[in-house]
């Protein structure tokens, strides 16, 4: 992540707020013991100067690279010392970790805005738009799609679907007969998305988790199925895995669905056991290709691996919670969870390795080093990445008239951060990071580009399961 100009400041786009434990673990104790001593125990400068607001001198790239590099090799003149000698690399990569997480809090808690309402006007580059709320749920919304007449289709994670039409908001039907889910942790019904020939074949797909073997032990199923007279029917189940790789983790479950051009791609997380994103004998922390009807194509690249999981695509993977095709060029875009540090952005190719655990830009969620590399022959980088986190999740490229200046732009929420970022991309590099929406007070789980030209957002409440479903719509200067 280049910044563009020279880096006596603050960054001039505020991220987000990493995901896990800010403040505490062994980074923190990296910081006290190394640093504060000449920076401040409480971050208010001394010697060193304070590493919140004070300005940076001694170098002009990257800040991440930079800040690892006075860390290393010090600053003799200036009386710093070197830590070459003293702390690893990967404790140092966890120390400009630390040191970002800690400056993007400072950076937020002074520019905090006020709670959203339909009333309050947002600016973002060119364009001022509020936001129309269609729909309040004491439940937790996942995800939606469009229906080829303009309706919504919601998920809600405890298990139910509903259909919306915007031009009645606030009342939704919901669809009787869905699949029971297993709904803990990050589990339950997650994505809908609708066939691009459903108005020929009425076919509608859920992901969701199951648990017909325990209780407490769930996984990833796909299933497609039609709406008739507001209930689910004629289901068809296109992916459920044997009982011995179900788990009792909630944990990083991903679960993300596009299709095209009769095919379908989805996504596992590594279910809180990292190792196994490597190992083609499991599930977890890959992304799968079926045709629209479930079954596996004879060109996927791993024929040779155990049933179902022939329909590996890609491997490597965290927690991908975000796929998008982009419009010109059908590349395929994905979005995935880093651990503390190192959210992605990716484009999949086919058996491509994107690296997880092995290369990180992040830390341990407890703050200790997970790892010093952040890249490996043979193994795919980030087109993007967030440290510190946003917790990014859902992806969508706009496609739409109502702001035409973004079109073509690649949109993605953030959780933890509650924030939409616009990304602008040139072929296969992003090349800007704009915050589109911030403050906001809510999660922003899925953004769809919707087919009147706006944009369509589900906010969860970062204190309770309320939801909202909104549209952004633009409001003359």
């Amino acid at each position: 992540m280049k910044i563009s100009f020279l880096l006596i400041g603050l960054f001039s786009t505020a991220t987000a707020t990493a995901q896990f434990n800010i403040g505490r673990g062994a980074a923190n104790d990296l910081f006290q013991k190394n640093c504060a001593a000449c920076h401040g125990t409480a971050w208010e400068g001394g010697k060193g100067g304070s590493l919140l607001r004070d300005h940076w001198k001694y170098f002009s790239d990257n800040e991440e690279e930079g800040l690892a590099r006075i860390i290393r090799e010090g600053v003799p003149k200036m009386g710093m010392q070197p830590f070459a000698g003293t702390l690893s690399e990967a404790e140092i990569r966890s120390l400009v970790i630390f040191i970002e997480e800690r400056r993007q809090i400072d950076r937020q808690e002074r520019e905090k805005l006020p709670p959203p309402n339909e009333n309050q006007v947002y600016q973002a580059g060119p364009y001022a738009f509020r936001l129309e709320i269609l729909m309040r749920s004491p439940n937790e919304m996942w995800s939606l799609a469009f229906l080829p007449d303009g309706k919504i289709l919601y998920t809600e994670k405890q298990g139910e679907l509903h259909l919306l039409d915007p031009a009645h908001p606030g009342t939704s039907l919901r669809i009787e007969g869905t699949p029971a889910v297993w709904n803990f942790g990050l589990g339950g019904l997650l994505n809908v998305v609708v066939h691009s020939d459903y108005a020929k074949n009425g076919w509608i797909y859920l992901t969701y988790t199951e648990n017909p073997f325990a209780p407490d032990k769930g996984m990833i199923a796909v299933v497609r199925g039609k709406i008739r007279d507001g209930k689910w029917v004629e289901q068809q189940d296109l992916f459920h895995l044997p009982e011995k790789y179900f788990s009792t983790s909630g944990d990083h479950v991903g679960c993300a669905l596009v299709i095209k051009d009769g095919y379908l791609f989805f996504s596992i997380g590594d279910r809180g056991w990292k190792e196994s994103a490597q190992d083609l004998a499991s599930p977890n922390g890959k992304i799968f290709r079926l045709t629209d009807d479930g079954k596996i194509p004879k060109d996927n690249p791993f024929p040779k691996a155990d049933g179902l999981l022939a329909a590996i695509w890609s491997y490597g993977h965290r927690n991908p919670e975000g796929l998008a095709f982009e419009p010109e060029t059908g590349a395929l875009w994905e979005s995935e969870h880093g651990p503390r540090g190192g959210d992605e952005i990716n484009v999949i190719e086919e058996a491509k390795n994107y690296g997880w655990p092995v290369i990180s830009y992040g830390m341990n969620d407890n703050g200790t080093p997970l790892t010093y590399e952040t890249a490996r022959p043979g193994m795919e980088q980030p087109k993007h990445y967030w440290t510190p986190s946003i917790a990014v999740c859902a992806i969508d490229f706009y496609e739409g008239d109502k702001f035409p200046q973004w079109r073509g732009n690649l949109f993605a929420g953030g959780l933890k951060s509650e924030e939409l970022h616009r990304l602008t991309v040139k072929g296969q590099t992003v090349v800007a990071d704009e915050i589109v929406l911030k403050g906001a007070g809510w999660r922003v789980r899925d953004v769809v580009n919707g087919p009147d030209g706006t944009l369509y957002l589900i906010f969860n409440s970062p204190r309770s399961n309320e939801s909202r479903l909104v549209r952004l719509v633009p409001v003359d200067k």
